[in-house]
């Protein structure tokens, strides 16, 4: 018999009143701000449809977005093997979000065009147009991109009903985030990637809080008793998106504004409401941690005032994602960007420093907000999980924790301090950069042993779902990366994305772009980090080879690497011609030498972490023996070595074997010589 909390038609009401809120946000936020109103004169008007129709879809966009993937991440991370009729629904309504993520997403980037072009939709030669030129513009590829990768997600829950699937969609889903960052008001700000780096974090976050809430929501007719398991791990994800947004939106506001005076126009006056909005969410969270949960620990069926409090922060979610849609819509007080002083800074959009000095190497900072909080975040929690492991009696190495602080500092070095501010212009700083991230860095972080700390201290689920341990011991024994993990095929893919990054347009994409240059510094830190794990890791995952077969691998890849380097001294082109050929640095005179040096670089400074290896293989081969023969002794001790007596048993069996087949030889022979004589 179905009552009210298990008939899935109690969600609909819930859903309306989002919607509503975030079109009623969308409205009286455009009013507000002006961007519903008839363009001014010498601009052509897209007419009333494109003006109302684009913010209204956004919304629609963005909640759709969010509701998908927050089903898919609740449905893998909490929801138990035994709610089955959860783990049903959850895929099944995500698909159906999903579709409207993608519909909403390509029906924006019609109604995009429409507005950038000053043409309304139907008109004369509309369609011509938009073919001609929708893939060249970035704020409309980028929502091409998105919605491609929102399909890819769909697909995925498509062909699998394992719930896998619905995590692996997930994460697809997080990255089709990516692109709309790029696309945003952001994008055109004096500080272009710190502002998108900040509006990445602030939507994923955003995305995790609001979709999480809407699917623990959608969910909750069909968990039953496991409704206050999936509340309490959504409330940690809810915790996190909190901080996250909370710091995110700080730095975004920071970056689009140029004072304080910013915040009495239409911009700022939105901004403020979005602080409001946020602040009401995060008493709304902390009301539900403390209470709700509390009431369904100690009855799970007590439902209504969960109820209550999700009807109500839905719909100021609804309303913050609208007023957040009305925002990208309002003019920017910092709208009009200063023109770059040279063709460099126009190709990055990243101001050219002074000359760098000696001091510079420790002096010269610009903060990364993408890799300085990524930095940040895995230091405080691997030293949190080191904590917990003290807390409870157990020990940790204190040189791991000091090899990962190193690691991770030497990351923000990399692409805070000197080498990611003078390697923007710079081969040779570039090439600074990239040694440190693909061959210091991950020595650091593997000998760290992050897995075997991860499996130490992350509990250990057994309701099937997938929580931080299961994900990452999941990761670490598949066969795809079984299959990367070989050393072959990871030396080949360390050293040969040399080759294909810089003797492609690949290489220039990564000067150019911020995607291009986050996406290589991805790259060569995973591909470093995998290097170092099949030569001198010791954490899980698959099985190395002998010791002296890993130094053959490392003594073949040193040698690829310094014909590298040599053959990038020896070379009369410039590499990304298209960039370092038109730009003019004062402090970089002659640019075929500056590259000579990078090749110098790459073999020269590359050879101290390969020597390392190097020695930490040879370690641990001599402790591999060491270890061998302590264990060959005690079973000697236990055994009274008995392999040793069985040995030499053998060996007297087969003397006494020798012996009777010698005399039966010799026997035969004089039986012979007999027959001979006579």
């Amino acid at each position: 018999m179905a009552s009210a909390d298990t008939n899935p038609r109690s969600i609909p009401p819930i859903a309306a009143l989002t919607l509503v809120a975030a079109a009623l946000a969308v409205v009286v936020s455009a009013m507000v701000g002006g961007a519903a109103a008839p363009a001014v004169d010498g601009i052509q008007d897209p007419g009333a449809v494109v003006r109302w129709g684009l913010p209204l879809v956004r919304a629609v966009h963005d909640l759709s977005a969010a509701t998908a993937i927050g089903l898919w991440i609740i449905t893998a991370c909490t929801v138990p093997d035994r709610a089955t009729s959860a783990l049903v629904r959850g895929p099944r309504v995500a698909i159906q979000a999903a579709v409207v993520w993608i519909v909403s997403g390509l029906l924006g980037v019609v109604l995009g065009f429409a507005d950038i072009a000053g043409m309304p939709l139907g008109s004369t030669g509309f369609a011509t147009q938009f073919r001609a030129f929708v893939w060249s513009i970035e704020p409309l590829r980028e929502g091409l991109i998105s919605a491609a990768l929102a399909a890819i997600a769909v697909a995925i829950v498509a062909l699998s009903s394992r719930r896998l699937a619905s995590l692996w969609a997930g994460i697809v889903g997080l990255v089709a985030i990516f692109p709309l960052a790029l696309a945003g008001h952001a994008a055109s700000t004096i500080e272009h990637e710190t502002a998108v780096n900040a509006l990445l974090f602030h939507m994923v976050g955003t995305v995790a809080w609001v979709g999480g809430l809407a699917a623990v929501t959608i969910l909750r007719p069909t968990l039953g008793k496991w409704l206050p398991v999936v509340v309490e791990r959504y409330s940690k994800i809810a915790a996190w998106s909190l901080l996250t947004v909370g710091l995110s939106g700080v730095v975004s506001a920071a970056v689009r504004m140029e004072g304080l005076g910013d915040l009495g126009t239409a911009y700022g006056a939105l901004i403020l409401a979005k602080v409001v909005a946020l602040g009401a969410l995060g008493l709304l969270g902390l009301a539900q941690r403390r209470q709700v949960v509390a009431r369904l620990r100690q009855d799970p069926s007590s439902v209504a005032a969960f109820a209550r409090l999700v009807i109500v922060e839905l719909a100021v979610m609804g309303a913050t994602i609208g007023v957040a849609t009305a925002l990208a819509r309002t003019g920017n007080p910092n709208k009009i960007r200063p023109r770059p002083e040279t063709i460099a800074e126009a190709l990055t959009n990243y101001p050219m420093p002074s000359g760098p000095t000696g001091a510079s190497w420790i002096t010269m900072w610009r903060w990364d907000y993408l890799w300085g909080t990524v930095a940040v975040i895995a230091i405080a929690l691997y030293v949190g999980a080191v904590a917990r492991l003290h807390k409870r009696g157990d020990r940790w190495p204190i040189g791991r924790t000091i090899s990962w602080v190193v690691g991770w500092f030497a990351l923000i070095w990399a692409t805070c301090g000197a080498p990611g501010v003078f390697g923007r212009f710079s081969f040779s700083w570039h090439m600074i950069l990239h040694m440190v991230v693909a061959m210091v860095v991950p020595i650091f972080l593997v000998l760290a042993g992050p897995i075997t700390l991860v499996a130490r201290v992350a509990a250990h689920r057994k309701d099937g779902t997938y929580g931080p341990r299961e994900i990452v011991l999941g990761l670490v024994h598949s066969k795809y990366l079984a299959a990367w993990a070989n050393p072959v095929v990871a030396a080949i893919n360390f050293s040969g994305s040399l080759i294909l990054f810089y003797y492609t347009p690949f290489f220039e994409l990564a000067l150019t772009t911020h995607t291009g240059h986050v996406l290589m510094i991805i790259h060569f830190l995973l591909a470093g980090y995998l290097f170092c794990m099949v030569l001198v890791g010791t954490d899980p995952g698959p099985r190395k080879w002998a010791p002296s077969l890993r130094l053959v691998v490392l003594f073949v890849t040193i040698s690829f690497h310094a014909f590298f380097g040599v053959a990038m001294m020896s070379m009369n082109t410039l590499l990304a011609e298209g960039f370092f050929g038109v730009i003019d640095v004062p402090w970089v005179p002659d640019k075929l030498a500056d590259q000579a040096m990078g090749g110098t670089i790459a073999w020269g400074i590359g050879d101290f972490p390969s020597l390392l290896l190097a020695m930490l293989v040879v370690l641990a081969w001599v402790k591999s023996d060491a270890a061998e023969a302590r264990r060959h002794d005690r079973q000697a001790d236990r055994d009274g070595d008995a392999d040793l007596v069985a040995y030499n048993a053998e060996l007297a069996a087969l003397a006494r074997q020798d012996r009777r087949d010698a005399a039966a030889e010799d026997a035969q022979r004089r039986a012979h010589d007999d027959r001979t004589h006579s």
